[in-house]
């Protein structure tokens, strides 16, 4: 696979509008024609179904879509299909609505390993990207000053319930999950289940103390409602993954082909991505293509780079939202390792038993992302890493 790293510019007198639908207009004319591709008509017999909460977690899948990348590789997929909640967007997939889906890392574990529903990670869809939200004026700059507080997650089984937990127990604080509202004792901090849209307006009503999500939606709240940022989450934890790409197991087995060259695509976009954050922001907004109910303004704060002063760890370089696709063993068993600690509604118990490296190897098949790397030259685009070791890390996590 070929691929241009430069980022492209606009002529002069030509709107970032107009020149991005030039560059979709020109991918979907060349993505299909008879005599270049056959369009894998054998290969792929029905459309590729895609769903996709509206967040900047689902970028890579959206700029595939809109840039062609799925159709360069002779994929028919329809267009992307927007849901409102976890909830929804995982019964959807379980039912057979959507094949391919980006979700927060820890549900296909609970899907795998608790609902004994065979799924598979098969990449990365982004790294970072989530933050913990509060009111300007509210006094809360740290995880301290949540003792006693109303917290917003997205989802019991999220990278944000992992991370607000991590954060909350190291200032010996405990987390508990009540009634919003509910009477707490000054070590507690009340944690429950708001879907990501509504979460900034419930921090403007004063119906919650704070909320830890993917963006836009913080970007939404410092835009329209004068919140800060108390942290980004790849501030605590450096180059996190959040949402993963997932399938079910017998979709890669009756068509491996297909699982490839959706993942080149996939890969493809996120490289197009690290280099073209603006034109991402465009694509994406109410301004561009409509995928997120946002305008560009407020996806410019979230591709954009976070300023020093806001940052605890500057020396990291961490981006607000970046881009990797590969699935680094040492985070998948940090996550399962977590999530043995950390509090949901409900039964946990599947978590107990399961060893770690056994898990690890049933929940993630990352033969198709190597490949999709090798063919671009390696994870070289993504990172400036050792290229000795590139495909193995430490995970580095900080609260302070």
């Amino acid at each position: 696979m070929e691929f241009n790293h430069a980022r492209p510019t606009c002529p002069n007198g030509i709107s970032r509008r107009k020149f991005l639908k030039t560059i979709i207009q020109t991918a979907g004319a060349a993505a299909c024609t008879p005599m270049a591709f056959p369009c894998l008509a054998a290969a792929n017999k029905r459309p590729l179904k895609i769903g996709y909460l509206p967040i900047t977690d689902a970028t890579p899948l959206l700029v595939a879509y809109s840039l062609g990348y799925f159709s360069h590789e002779g994929l028919h997929v329809e267009r992307p299909v927007m849901v409102r909640s976890w909830n929804l967007l995982t019964e959807s997939f379980l039912t057979g609505k959507f094949d391919l889906v980006h979700m927060l890392f820890p549900i296909p574990v609970w899907m795998r390993f608790k609902q004994n529903i065979p799924v598979k990670v098969l990449a990365w869809d982004h790294t970072n990207g989530s933050a913990v939200t509060v009111k300007a004026d509210s006094g809360i700059n740290r995880f301290a000053d949540l003792s006693g507080k109303q917290v917003a997650v997205p989802s019991w089984y999220s990278m944000h319930n992992l991370v607000m937990q991590l954060g909350l127990q190291a200032q010996g604080l405990e987390p508990v999950i009540r009634p919003p509202g509910s009477k707490l004792a000054p070590h507690e901090v009340n944690l429950f289940i708001l879907p990501p849209p509504d979460m900034p307006q419930a921090l403007l009503g004063k119906k919650i103390d704070a909320f830890i999500v993917a963006d836009p939606f913080n970007a939404l709240a410092q835009e329209k409602f004068s919140a800060k940022i108390m942290r980004y989450s790849g501030d605590i934890w450096k180059n996190h993954p959040c949402c993963v790409i997932v399938v079910k197991d017998d979709l890669i087995l009756q068509n491996q082909a297909m699982i490839q060259k959706a993942v080149n695509a996939i890969v493809r976009a996120q490289a197009w991505c690290l280099q073209n954050p603006r034109e991402t922001a465009h694509l994406l907004s109410r301004e561009g293509e409509g995928f997120l109910p946002v305008n560009e303004s407020v996806l410019n704060r979230v591709f954009g780079s976070i300023p020093e002063k806001e940052l605890v760890h500057p020396q990291w370089n961490v981006e607000r939202i970046g881009f990797q696709p590969f699935p680094y063993p040492s985070a998948t068993r940090f996550i399962l390792e977590q999530m043995k600690k950390t509090k949901v509604e409900g039964n946990t118990d599947f978590l107990t038993p399961l060893d770690t490296n056994t898990a690890v190897a049933q929940l993630v098949d990352d033969r198709f992302v190597r490949k999709a790397l090798d063919d671009m030259g390696g994870i070289k685009a993504f990172c400036q890493c050792d290229m000795k070791d590139a495909l193995a890390r430490e995970e580095t996590i900080e609260i302070n």
